[in-house]
């Protein structure tokens, strides 16, 4: 038995150890609301108590859906605390994924958060399904129960007894670019393993501050953010909404900020609107007002005491990151799946290296296979994929290493470069494959792309898909196509002949969660572009334009 404290033990830990100190900072009408350890842990000890009350067997799955929120976080601990397993729900989930999820693990009963789409929510909810309403005005659901009610008629939990690391604590549903969510088993011993690593290699440093705003349902947010403030001991803020993440995150000045491509890209935009990017080199050129300039944008977006700065989900465009890097601020790297706890390389700020998702964690057993496929065996490897032992058996190696499906290769010096996926290969109609990500990857050199998908099944030579950013849409067509030419000569010079970009097609409408084209945690789906636009794009594909617009 490890001798590693849970979660559960860790917050009793703090709640004994600095009762009056806040942990959780939660927007309620444009204010802060906070909470202690010792009242978040009188929270969570009263759910628990009206959880077992509900008389549900041990390990039963109990839902959690809605933005983040203080009492996600509660949510979690009281399931756990009382010997249920808790499944997230992401914001923004199509009615068949939530249906399917809520079915297929069982689950008895839901958290209700607020969410932007709770009719689409409801619709999605199974029959028979107890639903408790978190104590927020805004969730347009009704609900069988109110958490402030079940908490102040139930006595604080007592006599909670640890369960063995080994037992299945979590279910994690990935998202899925393709088929139905698949519910990833996640133990007490791989998020402890996890932690402990991520801990030894970014201690805490005083008194760190969290701002919480990606999918608490994705085990990225769950771990990095949720699992490390418990165990350092850090701070949380919560983001009210997503119309509000730039004027929230100035307020909080977070020491670590964690994102996807997408949001640097658009702090990116923000600076360059107020500051256009000719001006800002020309003011960066200047010595004394170099460090004033570098400064003053740091604080604008409120990243101004980031000590880690992290980028995950998708590869950063490299001239994204030279762009940071100008001012001062290191965008790292790094790469892991729900499958292995999120568990696996990173780059840090005296190890990173550039193009890489850096170095494997401590503890983290890497290997690339012939077929060049990155795999891993370590103690925060799930234990399966729930009730589905075929798909499990599948994604694991004969001698037990866990598939990745991702391609890569190692340097000299350890960093780990991801070259593709294995299934996102596809094959034109010349008969030869092509990997799309490193071409995706070059051609992110153009800063006026915001999204891109490689696509070229059934044509004879593969076509750029792109959307533009909303910088890029004021400018003129004869710019925008200007540079993409420029740009893909450029990319093209270093392909094979059958790899090259026929052309680059430009779609008006960004893809979003909201239109189906990308998952909960930001990836595009590949097969949703091709079917979408597949006739737009078999049409553009019998010209010989370098540019085709929707």
């Amino acid at each position: 038995m490890s001798t590693q404290k849970n979660p559960v033990e860790m917050l009793m830990q703090w709640a004994k150890e600095r009762p009056s100190t806040p942990w959780l900072f939660q927007p309620v009408n444009g204010a802060w609301k906070s909470y202690t350890w010792a009242e978040a842990e009188s929270q969570v000890r009263s759910m628990a108590t009206a959880l077992k009350s509900l008389g549900f067997p041990a390990g039963t799955a109990i839902a959690i859906s809605g933005r983040n929120t203080a009492h996600w976080f509660f949510a979690d601990l009281a399931i756990s605390m009382a010997g249920y397993v808790s499944v997230g729900l992401y914001p923004k989930q199509s009615v068949d994924a939530v249906k399917y999820i809520l079915n297929h693990c069982e689950a008895k009963v839901v958290f209700i958060g607020p969410m932007p789409d709770a009719d689409d929510f409801a619709k999605g909810l199974p029959a028979g399904i107890l639903k408790i309403g978190f104590p927020y005005a805004d969730l347009g659901i009704a609900c069988d129960h109110q958490w402030d009610d079940l908490v102040k008629k139930s006595e604080p939990f007592s006599g909670y007894t640890p369960p063995d690391p080994k037992q299945l604590a979590t279910l994690v549903y990935t998202s899925g670019t393709t088929g139905n969510p698949k519910g990833v088993m996640i133990t007490g011993e791989n998020m402890a393993f996890a932690t402990m690593g991520l801990m030894k290699t970014m201690p805490a440093v005083g008194t760190e501050k969290f701002f919480s705003y990606l999918p608490l349902a994705h085990m990225f947010e769950r771990g990095a953010l949720e699992l490390a403030s418990i165990y350092l001991g850090a701070q949380v803020y919560f983001n009210e909404n997503i119309e509000k993440l730039a004027e929230q995150l100035k307020e909080v000045a977070p020491t670590r900020f964690f994102g996807v491509p997408l949001v640097y890209s658009r702090i990116q935009g923000g600076v360059l609107r107020k500051l256009p990017q000719e001006k800002l080199e020309r003011l960066l050129k200047i010595p004394l007002l170099s460090s004033f300039i570098k400064k003053k944008i740091k604080t604008g977006a409120g990243l101004q005491n980031v000590r880690y700065m992290f980028v995950g989900a998708a590869p950063m465009p490299m001239p994204l990151m030279k762009w940071f890097e100008k001012l001062g601020l290191t965008v790292l790297q790094g790469y892991g799946m729900t499958e292995n706890s999120i568990y696996a390389t990173a780059n840090l700020p005296k190890a990173n290296r550039f193009g890489s998702v850096g170095r494997a964690m401590p503890g983290a057993d890497m290997r690339i296979s012939e077929e060049g496929e990155i795999q891993y065996k370590h103690a925060g490897v799930m234990a399966g994929y729930y009730k589905e032992p075929e798909k499990t058996v599948e994604t694991f190696t004969a001698d037990g290493w866990l598939r990745t499906g991702d391609k890569g290769r190692v340097d000299a010096e350890g960093y780990l470069y991801i070259t593709g996926r294995v299934k996102d290969i596809f094959k034109t109609l010349k008969g030869k494959y092509v990997a799309p990500a490193p071409i995706e990857g070059s051609l992110a050199r153009n800063t006026d792309i915001d999204q891109m998908c490689f696509v070229g099944t059934g044509l004879t030579q593969p076509i750029m898909t792109v959307t533009l950013t909303p910088e890029a849409q004021k400018k003129s067509r004869g710019d925008v196509e200007a540079g993409l030419i420029a740009d893909m000569k450029v990319v093209n010079e270093t392909l094979e002949p059958h790899e090259e970009i026929a052309k680059c097609l430009i779609l008006k409408e960004s893809w979003t969660i909201d239109n189906g084209m990308m998952t909960p945690t930001m990836k595009v789906k590949r097969n949703e572009v091709e079917k979408r636009f597949l006739p737009l794009i078999e049409k553009h594909a019998q010209n010989r334009d370098k540019i085709g617009w929707e």
